[in-house]
């Protein structure tokens, strides 16, 4: 959530950051007349108190005296009546500025490169080599289907289109990048895992900013506050919801978990095999840092998630999103592409986000700073990376004219010494 005193004290330079994510600048204006007029209805309530307090006064001293109080115990009703009636409409009035907060996504940073839509975003640096082969390389499903891993049509009967069953080796492959990944993290990064509910409340959807914006792409529970997660940033930043975080700061996390999404694209190629789905895997990297270091950290955070691609063996590349392409939360972010040579095509594995106080002023998370004063920290996050899209690279990068795929040696000892995948039989 914005800082209420930053668009009260610089309503135009903020009008002007949000329209460069596409807010409509009446937003801005609708918000600065609700906030004038909370505060001109506290300045009224405050006044009333005021006064009803000073004649209540008056009344204890007419009546020491003898004297009737009558009238003046009606001039107390009515200020009563006043106040009570000021207090209605000052919850209104908050209740509907509160709405109007949570709708706003947050600011760009000022270093976010300025344009409409995906067009606009930036490369900034690519890694490994594009695979060459002698053969035509075959798209994953084919792969998948070949080698025993992956059974969609079963998937499909559980379930419905939009689902993924993996078999045999290929559930096994799951298994082992979760393991390496989270090995990875945790040994090396200095993350601390923690291993959380795959279902959250509405305030714990409402902290990280899922809710109200993308309430139609998420998973319900029927009869209950509950929501399946979309993704492992919800339930790990809500770890510290409503608290003044005690211990020294940066605090890392990291957590594996299932992530539930309704949407899963247009009808066409993206829609078929791994590209998109409705569950999904996915290892996540959570950040609770003080604001001065947080864009030190996030470089830090791109790196954690660009070590385990260097680690597979596999090309990608770190695009910059530009203010237009920004999620509704994010003050900065990056993206981490891998190859896919199967589609021709680049496919996001990774988002790394800077939602500097944005999540934590709508969760209630604090630091103390220098001075013992209480802050809001900044929140960061990054996939760690998403399984499916991994997987797609790993068997379309490492395939074999005979139809195998040769496994990133990383890999091979969470495999159980497995190196290449071949057809069973």
């Amino acid at each position: 959530m914005l800082d209420i005193r930053s668009i009260r004290e610089d309503a135009e330079a903020v009008r002007n950051r949000l329209a460069t994510k596409g807010v409509d600048p009446g937003l801005i204006d609708k918000v600065v007349a609700s906030d004038a007029q909370r505060r001109t209805l506290l300045t009224e309530v405050e006044e009333h108190k005021g006064e009803r307090n000073r004649v209540s006064k008056q009344i204890g001293a007419l009546k020491r005296e003898g004297k009737d109080t009558s009238e003046i115990q009606a001039q107390t009703r009515e200020l009563g009546e006043k106040i009570g009636a000021l207090d209605v409409r000052l919850r209104e009035v908050e209740a509907g500025l509160n709405d109007t907060l949570l709708g706003l996504p947050n600011m760009p940073h000022a270093s976010a490169p300025v344009g409409a839509d995906a067009s606009a975003n930036l490369s900034v640096r690519e890694h490994g080599t594009l695979p060459s082969f002698d053969f035509e390389p075959k798209a994953h499903m084919a792969l998948g289907e070949s080698l025993g891993l992956l059974d969609m049509p079963r998937a499909a009967r559980m379930s419905g289109a939009g689902f993924a069953l993996f078999t045999g080796a290929g559930a096994r492959l799951q298994r082992a990048l979760i393991n390496f990944m989270l090995d990875m993290h945790v040994s090396e990064h200095g993350y601390r895992e923690i291993w959380p509910p795959s279902v959250c409340n509405s305030a714990s959807m409402t902290g990280t900013g899922q809710l109200p914006k993308m309430v139609e792409d998420m998973y319900g529970v029927n009869d209950a506050d509950l929501w399946l997660i979309p993704t492992a940033e919800v339930p790990v930043t809500n770890f510290y919801r409503e608290e003044i975080i005690q211990a020294p700061l940066p605090i890392c996390l990291t957590a594996y978990t299932p992530c539930f999404r309704k949407e899963a694209g247009a009808a066409g190629k993206e829609t078929r095999g791994l590209i998109r789905l409705h569950q999904f895997d996915k290892v996540e990297m959570v950040k609770f840092v003080e604001p001065a270091t947080s864009y030190d950290e996030l470089e830090a955070l791109v790196a954690n998630a660009e070590d385990v691609l260097q680690r597979l063996e596999l090309p990608y590349r770190v695009i910059e999103l530009c203010t237009g392409d920004l999620s509704f939360a994010a003050a900065k972010c990056y993206d981490i592409e891998l190859w896919a040579p199967g589609q021709n095509a680049w496919l996001e594995v990774s988002s790394c986000s800077n939602f500097e106080d944005f999540q934590a002023r709508r969760a209630g998370i604090r630091y103390r700073d220098g001075d013992g004063k209480p802050r809001h920290v900044h929140t960061l996050n990054g996939s760690g990376v998403a399984l499916p899209r991994l997987v797609v690279a790993i068997l379309e990068n490492g395939q074999q004219a005979d139809g195998s795929v040769v496994l990133p040696e990383a890999l091979v000892p969470y495999m159980n010494g497995m190196a290449t995948l071949e057809a069973e039989g």
